[in-house]
């Protein structure tokens, strides 16, 4: 038997006749063509439903804004029984505004903190229940949290109201007149509490992705427990937690029935956070929407528009911020 004949017959196949044969048996299966097809279609199916919800809103909106008496972002009005109907979003867009920031400002931090301590500090032991009643929290019903707001933590809220009143009521900001504490601040704090399971169990689940070992090789350095997590553990889950910031904020600017059970609302801009009214889109629309009429339902979907407008520039700065820092994603760990 001939070596050379012999090595030359067994010779491994080229790139070429590889990515071939390669391509040739994966157009031969169909599975796999089902499931392309099936994972386009679900893409494709997405953008026609957001383009469909986009259409409807617009037109509706143009509606209710062709027969406005008012100018539609400025007027602090809201009377669609009128003819021409008046009404405005300036009141719900500052309200939607104000009492997300408030609860993006309370909650971020605490859920980036519960996150660290159940991942960094906690014994396995006491961090699996606490991350299990978290875990339950996210899951209650936002109606449960409103009549919880409404019983519990408005009649409590005085105490505070009057402290800031007492040491910062100099700013404006915080100043009361001793009113029911139905106010933008109370809010705020209510749907910190509500988005604050969210934050942290997506910012505990990025903060367990990170390499043992890039926090081993910061220990051999010799940084403390802290000086790992600063440098090695939260600009690894830094997009992510801009991820979870972003989850949470969308539920705080879109929250309807919490906002409603504990805000009195008017339409009227105050300079202090303590003193009752304002009101927000989504909490405006659940309120008034049974007893609308046709103007005034067309008004209402002119709001919901806005607040789809508001949300997909939220989410887009959010994508913005994530692809600038991919170096912090964690891909190339």
């Amino acid at each position: 038997m001939d070596i050379s004949t012999k090595t030359t017959d067994a010779s491994p196949p080229t790139p070429a006749a590889v990515g071939k044969h390669g391509a040739a048996r994966t157009k031969s299966r169909p599975g796999d063509r089902v499931f392309l097809g099936l994972s386009r279609g679900s893409g494709i199916l997405l953008l026609v439903i957001m383009a469909a919800i986009a259409v409807f809103l617009t037109y509706r909106a143009s509606l209710a804004i062709s027969k406005d008496h008012g100018n539609f972002l400025t007027t602090f009005e809201w009377n669609t029984n009128l003819i021409p109907p008046t009404f405005g979003i300036a009141v719900l867009a500052f309200g939607t505004v104000v009492s997300s920031v408030i609860a993006m400002a309370l909650a971020v931090p605490v859920a980036v903190a519960i996150a660290l301590f159940l991942t960094h500090y906690a014994p396995r032991r006491l961090s699996g229940p606490v991350a299990y009643v978290i875990d339950l929290l996210a899951a209650v019903p936002s109606i449960v949290y409103g009549l919880w707001g409404a019983l519990i933590l408005v009649p409590h809220m005085n105490g505070l109201f009057g402290w800031l009143n007492h040491y910062f009521g100099w700013t404006g900001i915080f100043s009361w007149d001793g009113g029911a504490p139905r106010s933008m601040l109370t809010v705020g704090i209510l749907l910190a509490i509500m988005i604050l399971p969210i934050i942290t169990n997506v910012s505990r689940e990025v903060f367990r992705q990170v390499p043992q070992m890039h926090e081993e090789a910061a220990l051999a350095l010799g940084a403390t427990r802290w000086e790992v997590i600063r440098m090695a553990v939260l600009p690894f889950g830094r997009s992510g937690v801009i991820s979870a910031s972003m989850l949470g904020l969308g539920r705080a600017l879109g929250e309807t029935m919490a906002v409603a059970t504990v805000l009195s609302p008017d339409f009227d801009i105050h300079a202090s956070l303590l003193n009752p009214g304002g009101g927000t889109f989504a909490q405006n629309i659940a309120s008034k929407f049974g007893e609308a009429t046709q103007d005034g339902r067309d008004a209402l979907i002119a709001s919901g528009l806005i607040l789809f407008v508001i949300t997909l520039l939220v989410n887009g700065a959010a994508r913005a911020i994530i692809a600038r820092r991919k170096e912090y994603s964690g891909a190339n760990a």
